[in-house]
């Protein structure tokens, strides 16, 4: 299991569009999971010790991000036949589990991982209300364990930021996780 770091925030990128099935059984794009103050787009999944290990303070942030306007959509784009506790039956688990507080839905054929150039589990991509990049870092200092308990909360604080401004902080920590788990073509 490869641990990656995302690369440094391309300010400005615009998000590409996509209609991903979630564990609700509903289509999801952007302008259904676009918020008045901008979106953050989630690439996690379910195995992943880095991702296991911030569940509890994702919700926690994104719940309070949205009373800021900022919503989220989490993306789960691993090769389930290699890795198959990330099996949409297992999607569907997790997020009733977690009572997820934003859609979760599968990238089947993985072209949005690739669209939007994911590396690892967790991967954010937070835009402003115009869908212009302005976020791609870490949620906390947290790896395959949680951070210490009153920890910076560098996404939230990043995402508040382009809530109220439209643009993101200069300085980001890249997030870093297992590597997304990719089809052999």
């Amino acid at each position: 299991m490869a641990s990656l770091e995302t690369p440094v925030c391309d300010f400005g990128w615009k998000a590409v569009d996509f209609d991903l099935l979630g564990v609700d059984g509903k289509r999801h794009n952007l302008t259904s999971a676009k918020g008045e103050n901008g979106l953050l787009v989630m690439f996690i999944c379910n195995h992943c010790p880095y991702v296991k290990a911030i569940q509890d303070r994702l919700i926690r942030d994104v719940n309070e991000l949205k009373k800021h306007g900022v919503n989220a959509i989490a993306i789960m784009s691993n090769n389930p036949d290699d890795y198959p506790e990330d099996s949409f039956d297992n999607m569907i688990r997790i997020a009733r589990e977690w009572a997820y507080p934003f859609p979760y839905v599968w990238d089947e054929t993985q072209e949005v991982a690739k669209a939007y150039g994911a590396v690892c589990t967790p991967d954010f991509f937070g835009f402003n209300n115009r869908l212009e990049l302005q976020y791609r870092g870490r949620l906390d200092a947290s790896r395959k364990e949680a951070a210490p308990p009153g920890a910076r909360r560098d996404l939230f604080e990043g995402m508040l930021e382009v809530a109220m401004t439209g643009k993101g902080p200069k300085d980001q920590t890249p997030s870093i996780g297992c590597s997304i788990k990719w089809r052999s073509e």
